[in-house]
């Protein structure tokens, strides 16, 4: 049975699904809008026990997911959604055993996403500029992970250049939530192995272009796109179903690109006629793969 732990994150979760997030320590109380409960109560208890406070408030102790317990740490930077967060290693393709390259570091919400899918045989190098943001995100990050021996965090300015490590293999996979990544996109092509994953994550559609256009100018970025998702949830009442009225909407775009051979890929100089007369031919093509697939 999974018992909580003393010095272990856990939430208190009320019947509206509202999280509240506390540290368990030893002799410590929890005060909770007038109402109390000893941290020794919880401590010991399984993982998903019903909790009451001294004036009968009742919460779920649980464990939080990693999606919950982002959107609870303490932050430096504004953190990635879930939503986002799940989504960056699969189209970075970021596999057990991976080199990745991140920066920035921020609250340290994507660089343990990323630890977790390089596994105990990878390894994640993290640059981040500001010592204020690097020191809660090393302390987000041991909270929940615990001492990490596939981190290398490094206070450094990306936008300033790259640096290999000492053995000199290049990154598989690299990773950019900086407000600028177009700055750093030339010192990407120099780091990243050929056939290497670039993504990155912007708000703005400014950005993207500026990002695109850098990756365009380096020849060595190939099947670059851009995209951003958006997460609607749905109330599930019996036979009263429908969306909820809020969701998470936009919150960025992530753009990937495959480093490959130099050459292969020329900077395009299109013009609006000859992007369309291009997606027409997609689309013909599309429509031609659709009749192959169902003759």
């Amino acid at each position: 049975m999974s018992q909580l732990q003393n010095g272990e994150r856990v939430h208190l979760v009320d019947k509206k699904g509202r999280q509240y997030a506390l540290t368990l320590k030893a002799g410590d109380i929890y005060h909770f809008s007038g109402e109390t409960i000893a941290h020794d109560e919880l401590i010991g208890k399984p993982d998903g026990s019903i909790v009451t406070l001294s004036k009968g408030k009742r919460f779920l102790a649980l464990r939080p997911t990693f999606g919950e317990y982002v959107l609870k740490m303490p932050r430096g930077a504004q953190v990635l959604y879930p939503k986002d967060l799940s989504l960056i290693p699969m189209w970075a393709d970021v596999y057990p055993g991976a080199r990745v390259f991140e920066a920035g570091t921020g609250s340290g919400a994507l660089t343990m996403a990323l630890l977790r899918a390089v596994g105990p045989t990878g390894l994640v190098v993290t640059y981040e500029a500001r010592d204020d943001f690097a020191r809660t995100a090393l302390t987000n990050i041991e909270r929940y992970m615990g001492p990490v021996s596939t981190l290398m965090p490094m206070r450094k300015n990306a936008y300033e250049g790259i640096d290999l490590l000492e053995d000199g293999r290049p990154f598989d996979r690299l990773v950019l939530d900086l407000p600028e990544p177009w700055q750093v996109v030339p010192h990407a092509a120099k780091v990243l192995r050929s056939g290497g994953i670039y993504l990155s994550f912007v708000p703005t559609i400014p950005q993207v272009m500026q990002t695109v256009d850098a990756l365009e100018r380096t020849s060595v970025f190939g099947n670059i796109e851009t995209f951003e998702t958006l997460l609607r949830t749905w109330s599930i009442q019996g036979r009263s179903v429908r969306p909820d009225h809020r969701m998470v909407a936009h919150s960025g775009f992530l753009t990937v690109a495959r480093k490959v051979e130099e050459g292969w890929w020329s900077r395009p100089n299109r013009t609006v006629d000859t992007v369309d007369t291009e997606d027409r031919a997609d689309r013909d093509h599309q429509d031609q793969e659709q009749e192959d697939a169902t003759a």
